[in-house]
């Protein structure tokens, strides 16, 4: 069924019930069965999908590099199989494993050809183009071929590249490829300051989900060649947080009957995995009702034991991502 974002006049970028099989003399892949969504302008959002699942194709035939077998792909509410060259205007895109750059340019040669590609003038934009290098941390390689670059800074180049395009619509796979940790921070950073100053629509499709959730308001998951989830992080999280608690208690001279008490938690709370040590008891439980926690903590106020700590295990988009793409499975197999 077509998403229901798409009706809204805002969006900047609408996919409807896109498909693409491809097809070889051994077997038929159909890469994408039904994809349809749709993006608001100045929304940065995730695609997220396991190995397989179409995002790539997806993204591909959004840019025009595939051609789908059927749908409707709009960009700035302009038809990108009727009007490609108005539409591709619009676009920029850094892809995993593409030739993003020339290895025998500097960054600062490369910034100018691929935004010259698309009309953008350098004289008229080195100051734009000087905030892209402050911002990605590149204006001490500025001058240094591409060829001789560390991966991480090459990945960066590459973005940069796409960013002085100046295009409405940015796509950007596996942009922290390659990436330390202070890096992959510093290009999360410059992307959200980027996105808030310039209002893009930027689509991150990624495999960290912490990259995701720290850049990322909205995801969109593919699996199986079909949107299977489209929600703000938020609410997706929330959907999967769960009452799961570990409760650490001490045994201590003032514990009462401390057989009684495994015998009680035992029977009070079947569901708990209980694992007593010489000097403590471990409870991890999960509870449907929220309000059954204050039961547990009555039960072991009433055998005078001491809390060391309780914990509730967080969700993060990782967790959720793996649980939907279970469920998804599960259906389809």
């Amino acid at each position: 069924m077509p998403n229901p974002r798409l009706p809204e006049k805002h969006n900047y970028l609408e996919v409807q019930d896109l498909k693409k099989t491809f097809v070889d003399k051994k077997r038929t892949v159909e890469a994408i069965k039904s994809i349809s969504f749709g993006i608001a302008k100045g929304e940065m959002v995730g695609l997220l999908g396991p190995n397989g699942a179409g995002k790539t194709t997806t993204i591909k035939s959004i840019l025009g590099l595939i051609k789908p077998d059927s749908g409707i792909v709009k960009v700035d509410s302009i038809d990108c199989a009727a009007n490609p060259r108005e539409a591709a205007k619009r676009m920029a895109a850094v892809l995993e494993g593409a030739r993003n750059t020339y290895w025998r340019l500097t960054v600062w040669e490369n910034m100018q050809f691929f935004a010259g590609i698309h009309g953008v003038c350098a004289a008229e934009n080195k100051e734009y183009f000087e905030y892209l290098l402050e911002t990605l941390k590149l204006q001490d390689r500025r001058d240094t071929e591409v060829r001789n670059l560390s991966s991480g800074y090459k990945q960066k180049t590459a973005v940069a590249c796409a960013l002085a395009k100046k295009t409405p619509l940015v796509f950007l796979d596996e942009p922290t490829l390659g990436l330390d940790v202070e890096s992959s921070y510093e290009l999360r950073a410059a992307l959200k300051r980027l996105q808030s100053e310039e209002q893009r629509t930027i689509v991150v499709s990624s495999h960290d989900m912490k990259v995701i959730q720290d850049v990322c308001s909205r995801v969109i998951i593919i699996s199986n060649g079909r949107v299977v989830a489209d929600d703000n992080i938020d609410d997706l999280l929330s959907l999967f947080r769960t009452r799961n608690y570990r409760i650490v208690v001490s045994k201590n001279a003032y514990m009462q009957h401390p057989e009684l008490l495994m015998a009680e938690l035992s029977q009070g709370f079947p569901q708990a995995d209980i694992n007593e040590t010489p000097d403590t008891v471990e409870i991890a439980v999960e509870f449907t009702n929220p309000f059954e926690i204050y039961d547990l903590i009555n039960t072991l106020s009433g055998f005078r034991v001491a809390i060391e700590s309780i914990t509730q295990e967080q969700v993060d988009l990782e967790k959720a991502f793996l649980e939907i793409v279970r469920r998804e499975d599960g259906v389809c197999g």
